[in-house]
C-alpha cells in the first residue's frame, strides 16, 4: 500500500465516537519503567521489609520473577496479604520516582507529553474523551490537562476527594440554559479518565478511598499484577473505573489503542469482542504483543502499527487490511511519530 493511501485511512479513523486505551508502553516511552525494571526493584528492595514467614514466600517468589517475570511469579506463588502490601507500596514508589522527574520536566516546559500532543487533533464530544487506562501513573490526567482540558477521575474535593461520580461530573458544568420547554447544559472541554487498576493518589482512609496527589502514610490503592487483579477489581473505587470503562468501550465506534498488549482480563471481556465485531481501530507499540498481532491479521477493521528493522532500515510495520507492509523511516508506531506523521500532514 501506498504511504498517502495509508496516511488518509489512518486520518479517516481518529473521527467520532473515539475511544483513547492507553497501557504501560505509553508511560515507558515517557520515561515510566516498565514490568521488568519493576521486578528487578522489587527483588533488590523487598526483602528489608519482610516478616519471617513473609520472607521465606519471598524467597520462592523473587527467583521466578528473574525467570518469568513478575506477574507469571505472582501467579504461581500468589503473596499473602502483607507480603501483598510490601509489593503495593513498593511498587508505587518506584514509579512515583520517575513519574515525579516526568512532571517536573513538564512544568519546566523541558518536555511535552506525547498524549498532550495529540489530544489538540481529536474531536471533543460535549460528553469528554473517553480514556481507559491500565496504568498507575498520572501522566494521562497531567497530558490532558496541558493540552487544555479538564480531567473527570470521578472524585470531587480538592484536599482529601472523596469518590463521587455525580459530584465529579456536574462540577464541569459551566452554564444552564432554557430553550423554550428544553433545559441545555454547557460543559467545559474534558477527558474522562478511567483507571481500573488504580492509581498513584489513590488511598485506603478509614474504609473509604481517597485521592490526595502527594504522598500519604496510608495503603495505596493499586492493583497489582498477580491473581488480586481479579478479586481487587471488583471492590471501590475499581469497580466503579471498570464499569464506566467498559461502559466507554461497549459504546465505542471507534478505538486509538497505545502501548497496550491486551493481557488484561478486566478490559478483555469487552474490548476484544468489540474489536472482533467491527469496531474500527488503530494500535500503536513498540512491538505487537501476540494477541495483538492475531488480532489484527484477523481482522480488517484494525490497522497496527510497530517498530520494525529491516534490511539495515529502521521503521514501521504495518498490519492493514491483513497484510503487513514495511515503511523505512516512519516511525508512527510511537505517537510522536503518528502525530506528525498523520495528524501534522
Amino acid at each position: 500500500m501506498e504511504l498517502s493511501e495509508l496516511k488518509k485511512q489512518l486520518q479517516s479513523q481518529l473521527s467520532d465516537g473515539l475511544v483513547l486505551v492507553i497501557g504501560s508502553g505509553l508511560s515507558c516511552a515517557e520515561g515510566v519503567p516498565g514490568m521488568g525494571a519493576l521486578g528487578h526493584h522489587l527483588v533488590a528492595h523487598i526483602p528489608a521489609s519482610l516478616s519471617e514467614d513473609d520472607g521465606k514466600l519471598w524467597d520462592e517468589i523473587h527467583p521466578l520473577i528473574e525467570i518469568h517475570g513478575l506477574e507469571a511469579a505472582l501467579l504461581k506463588v500468589p503473596p499473602t496479604p502483607s507480603l501483598e502490601a510490601a509489593i503495593v507500596q513498593n511498587t508505587a514508589d518506584f514509579i512515583a520516582t520517575a513519574e515525579a522527574s516526568i512532571i517536573s520536566d513538564v512544568f519546566n516546559h523541558a518536555r511535552k507529553l506525547r498524549l498532550t500532543k495529540l489530544l489538540p487533533h481529536l474531536i471533543k464530544p460535549e460528553h469528554g474523551i473517553p480514556i481507559v487506562t491500565t496504568n498507575y501513573d498520572r501522566l494521562t490526567e497531567i497530558a490532558c490537562e496541558e493540552a487544555g482540558l479538564g480531567v473527570d477521575t470521578m472524585f470531587s474535593g480538592q484536599f482529601a476527594s472523596k469518590l463521587d461520580p455525580i459530584e465529579s461530573f456536574w462540577g464541569f458544568c459551566r452554564n444552564v440554559t432554557l430553550v423554550g420547554k428544553t433545559v441545555r447544559y454547557k460543559f467545559a472541554p474534558r477527558a474522562n479518565v478511567f483507571k481500573p487498576h488504580g492509581s498513584l493518589d489513590w488511598y485506603h482512609r478509614e474504609g473509604n478511598p481517597v485521592r490526595y496527589a502527594g504522598s500519604l502514610p496510608l495503603p495505596r490503592l493499586i492493583i497489582t499484577p498477580g491473581l488480586n487483579k481479579f478479586r481487587n477489581g471488583y471492590e471501590s473505587p475499581f469497580d466503579k473505573h471498570r464499569e464506566k470503562a467498559n461502559d466507554a468501550i461497549d459504546k465505542a465506534r471507534r478505538f486509538l489503542i497505545v502501548g497496550y498488549g491486551f493481557n488484561d482480563d478486566h478490559l478483555e471481556t469487552h474490548l476484544t469482542p468489540r474489536i472482533r465485531a467491527g469496531v474500527k481501530t488503530v494500535i500503536l507499540t513498540h512491538s505487537l504483543s501476540d494477541k495483538a498481532r492475531a488480532l489484527a491479521i484477523a481482522n480488517k477493521n484494525v490497522i497496527a502499527a510497530e517498530y520494525s528493522e529491516q534490511g539495515g532500515q529502521t521503521g514501521s510495520n504495518i498490519i492493514i487490511e491483513s497484510a503487513e507492509f514495511f515503511y523505512s523511516d516512519v516511525n508512527y508506531w510511537d505517537l510522536d511519530g503518528f502525530v506528525e506523521g498523520i495528524l501534522k500532514a
